[in-house]
C-alpha cells in the first residue's frame, strides 16, 4: 500500500496521476466499506473533479501542495462546504455547512483530495463507534468488534486501505484509542496547536483535531499541514510550526523517557530504573502493560534514558473528565432546537417544539451526557462536583508539569485492552474505563500520540502511548519513529467478511 508521502511525490512529479489514484481508493472503498460502513458519506464526483483538476496543475507546470492526489477522509463532525456534516445524529442527518472548517481548507491547499466524511459515535461522545445513528463501524482487523471510538471510521478507513490519511477528534482520546485498536498511527496535538474552526463543539475546552495515518512520516506530514496559527479561533496558538519531518531521524539518543507507573505497575516486578509502586491500575491488561515496557526496552537499547515516573492525577482523570466533559456538551448542544438548523419536529408550542426535537434528534448515549453535565452545573451542585473536578484537572496539570521536569516524554498504554466484540462493553462505567489512559493528556492540554506495538489477546493490535509536554510534537514524534522502527510487525487486517485480506 503507497504511503502519503509516496503518492504525493508520484503525483507532483507527474509518475502517477492523481485521478488514477482517486479511482484505486475509490474501488476499495466500493468493494469493502458495506463490511465495515467507515464512511457516512462519499464524495466521489467531488472527488475526482479535485482529482482532475489537480493533474491539470501538474500538466502546467504547477505543484499543487505536499499532499497532492491523497486521498483523505475527514471526521464527520468537521465541517464541509456543501457536504453533510451529520455527527452521525439524526439531529443533524440532513445539515450541509455553507463552510468548510480550517482544517478541511488547509487539506485541500496542499492538494490532499476528500474521498468523504466517516462515521462516528454520535456527536464524538463514544470509545466504540457503537453509538452512531448510523449504525457501528467494524475494525478491519475483526468485524466482530469495535475499531474504538468516537472516530472508529477514520481510523477504519486508514486501516483498511480505503485512504492514506485521515482526520479525527480527540476530546477523551478520540484519536489514539481507535488508532491503537485499528493497529495505526494517531496524533492528539497540543491544545491550540490545530485550529477547531469549523469542529462541531462537543467540549470546547478538550477538543483537538490531529491526524490518522499507516506510518509516523505521513502522520507528521499530515500534522504540519494543518498546524498553524488561525484568527477564527480564540484559542489557536500563535507560534511558527516546526519541520516535523526533520524530528523523524534524529534518533533518541540521550533522551530521557518516563514509564508511567500506574498505567503499566511500575515496570517489571514493580520496579523499573527506580521504582514504580508496583499496582496496575484497575482495568489496564497485563498484556497491553508488557507491551508498554517492551517499548521501553526498545528505546533503552536505542539510546534513550528509560526510568519509572509517577503522575499520581491520572488515577482521578476519569471521574473529572465525565464531570466536565458533559458539563460543556450540555451548554453546546443546547443550540439543537429545532429553530436554526438540523431537525425540527413540531409542537404547539416552542417549548414542547424544543422537546419533541431533542428527543428524537439525539441518541441515549448524547442524551445521558447532557443530563449528567446539567446536573454537574446545577445551582447546589456546581461546587460539589463541576468545581472540583476543575481542581482536579489543575491537579493534573501540575503532576504533568512535575514528571517533565524529569523526562522529555512519557511512556503509557494507549487503550486498557485491545479491540472487545460488539455489546462486550454494554454499561457505561465499563465503557467509559477505555479512556483511563488517554483522557490525562486531555485534561493536561499537552500532545500526545499513539504507535502500534505488536500484538496482545488473539494477535489483536496494541498501540503505545508517547505523550509530551505543551508544544513538544517535535520531540514526541522522534520518540515515535524511534519505536515504529523497533515495533514487531502486524498481520494483515481481514479487510471483509470472508476473510479477504489486505494490508493496511
Amino acid at each position: 500500500m503507497s504511503t502519503a508521502k509516496a503518492i504525493a511525490q508520484d503525483v507532483r512529479t507527474g509518475t502517477r496521476r492523481a485521478a488514477a489514484v482517486l479511482e484505486e481508493y475509490l474501488g476499495r472503498i466500493e468493494l469493502h466499506d458495506s463490511d465495515i460502513h467507515a464512511f457516512n458519506t462519499v464524495t466521489a464526483e467531488q472527488a475526482r473533479a479535485a482529482a482532475a483538476s489537480i493533474d491539470a496543475a501538474v500538466s502546467q507546470g504547477r505543484d499543487p501542495g505536499p499532499l497532492a492526489g491523497v486521498p483523505i477522509a475527514f471526521k464527520d463532525n468537521m465541517c464541509t462546504r456543501g457536504v453533510p456534516t451529520t455527527c452521525s445524529s439524526r439531529m443533524l442527518e440532513t445539515w450541509s455547512p455553507p463552510y468548510d472548517a480550517t482544517v478541511v481548507q488547509a487539506m485541500t491547499a496542499a492538494g490532499a483530495v476528500m474521498v468523504g466524511k466517516t462515521n462516528l459515535d454520535e456527536f464524538a461522545m463514544g470509545s466504540s463507534t457503537e453509538h452512531s445513528a448510523f449504525g457501528p463501524t467494524r475494525n478491519p482487523y475483526d468485524l466482530t468488534r469495535v475499531p474504538g471510538g468516537s472516530s472508529g471510521g477514520s481510523a477504519a478507513a486508514v486501516a483498511a486501505g480505503f485512504v492514506p490519511l485521515a482526520l479525527g477528534s480527540d476530546t477523551g482520546g478520540s484519536i489514539r484509542q481507535p488508532a491503537a485498536l485499528c493497529g495505526i498511527v494517531g496524533i492528539k496535538p497540543t491544545y491550540g496547536r490545530v485550529s477547531r474552526y469549523g469542529l462541531v463543539a462537543f467540549a470546547s475546552s478538550f477538543d483537538q483535531i490531529g491526524p490518522f495515518a499507516a506510518d509516523v512520516a505521513d502522520a507528521a506530514l499530515a500534522l504540519e499541514v494543518i498546524s498553524g496559527h488561525d484568527p477564527g479561533d480564540s484559542t489557536s496558538i500563535p507560534t511558527a510550526v516546526p519541520d516535523y519531518d526533520a524530528a523523524l531521524g534524529k534518533g533518541v539518543e540521550g533522551l530521557r523517557v518516563g514509564v508511567i507507573s500506574e498505567l503499566t505497575g511500575g515496570g517489571r516486578n514493580g520496579s523499573r530504573n527506580g521504582g514504580g509502586n508496583g499496582n496496575l491500575l484497575e482495568g489496564i491488561d497485563a498484556d497491553i502493560a508488557e507491551r508498554v515496557l517492551e517499548a521501553a526496552d526498545a528505546l533503552a537499547e536505542a539510546g534513550a534514558v528509560v526510568g519509572s515516573v509517577s503522575v499520581p492525577a491520572v488515577t482521578y482523570g476519569l471521574t473529572a473528565y465525565y464531570l466536565i466533559a458533559p458539563a460543556e456538551a450540555s451548554s453546546n448542544l443546547a443550540r439543537y432546537d429545532g429553530t436554526r438548523y438540523g431537525l425540527r419536529i413540531d409542537g404547539a408550542d416552542v417549548e414542547e417544539m424544543n422537546r419533541l426535537t431533542r428527543r428524537a434528534g439525539f441518541g441515549d448515549e448524547v442524551k445521558a451526557r447532557i443530563m449528567l453535565g446539567t446536573f454537574a452545573l446545577s445551582a447546589g451542585y456546581y461546587d460539589a462536583y463541576y468545581g472540583k473536578a476543575q481542581r482536579v484537572r489543575m491537579l493534573t496539570r501540575r503532576d504533568f508539569d512535575a514528571a517533565y521536569a524529569d523526562y522529555d516524554v512519557l511512556l503509557s498504554p494507549t487503550s486498557p485492552c485491545v479491540a472487545f466484540r460488539f455489546g462486550e462493553r454494554s454499561d457505561p462505567m465499563t465503557m467509559y474505563r477505555c479512556d483511563t489512559c488517554t483522557i490525562p493528556s486531555n485534561l493536561s492540554g499537552d500532545p500526545a500520540m499513539s504507535v502500534p506495538f505488536g500484538t496482545g489477546t488473539d494477535d489483536l493490535p496494541v498501540g503505545v502511548q508517547i505523550l509530551a509536554p505543551a508544544l513538544g510534537e517535535e520531540t514526541m514524534l522522534t520518540v515515535a519513529a524511534a519505536l515504529e522502527r523497533a515495533a514487531p510487525p502486524l498481520p494483515a487486517p481481514q479487510m471483509a467478511a470472508g476473510g479477504a485480506s489486505g494490508g493496511a
